[in-house]
């Protein structure tokens, strides 16, 4: 069984900040070519907003983040783009689990790997196993991820392992396989760059957060534009399926 229970299951606590921040860092190749300037530096430049917005997610007291980093759609871009990307994500293992775990951030990539080369796979599972007792941040990469295949790849997971229970499947069977099945559902989905779509991201696992949609850049986006999207979080009504007027009388019967 799961940790943590779905919202579609049972109503969970709401906190003034958000437990579980998702977010998709969009617009690093719109930031470098106001610059004129190649793709890759606004890529190089949003590293620097994950340090960023890590650091003040600490700080708010959030406790898992899950960053989408390359979809599984992606490998549809420029031959070029994709292999820079590769040398990038390489250069952020090597240089970044380092100050990650003695910030007390644990590290994990979710996503196909299979189709990454021999030395990223090794790099992910050396940087998953040093942070592996960090407890500060759960911080969690998706790469060469996309929720359909996450879902897909939890019931084929599934299907394998109880082929005796098929047809009786619940969500709780379900949830296990998942691939974040090791943090709650986000209750807040953060998207940078002016775009309103959630692109193939955590389908599963977003059905009931709450939604932020921001013109900011990802290179431009840090601890100021993460506190805009809590300070927006905060101010939300977090119903799950209950009216209003319920959400009243429990607070009156608590007070």
């Amino acid at each position: 069984m799961s940790l943590f229970k779905s919202a579609t299951r049972e109503v969970p606590e709401v906190k003034p900040v958000p437990c579980h921040v998702a977010i998709i860092m969009d617009g690093n190749g719109r930031w470098a070519k106001k610059r004129f300037l190649p793709r890759v530096a606004g890529h190089v430049k949003g590293v620097e907003s994950v340090r960023d917005v890590v650091g003040a997610c600490i700080k708010q007291g959030v406790e898992y983040l899950t960053l989408f980093a390359f979809s599984s759609e992606n490998w549809r871009r420029p031959a070029e783009e994709v292999s820079l990307l590769m040398q990038l994500f390489v250069k952020a293992l090597q240089q970044e689990v380092d100050k990650l775990n003695r910030n007390g951030v644990r590290l994990r990539v979710i996503g196909d790997l299979s189709r990454f080369e021999p030395k990223i796979q090794q790099l992910v599972a050396d940087a998953e196993a040093r942070t592996a007792e960090n407890t500060r941040l759960h911080l969690t990469i998706a790469a060469n991820y996309g929720g359909r295949w996450d879902m897909l790849q939890a019931a084929n997971r599934l299907a394998l392992e109880h082929p005796e229970r098929v047809g009786q499947w619940t969500e709780d069977d379900l949830a296990p396989y998942l691939s974040c099945a090791f943090a709650p559902e986000p209750d807040l989905f953060i998207r940078t760059g002016g775009e309103q779509r959630i692109s193939n991201f955590l389908l599963w696992q977003l059905a009931y957060s709450e939604f932020f949609f921001t013109d900011v850049l990802w290179p431009e986006f840090g601890e100021t534009a993460l506190q805009d999207a809590i300070h927006s979080y905060q101010h939300r009504e977090r119903r799950f399926g209950r009216t209003s007027e319920q959400l009243t009388g429990a607070e009156g019967s608590q007070a």
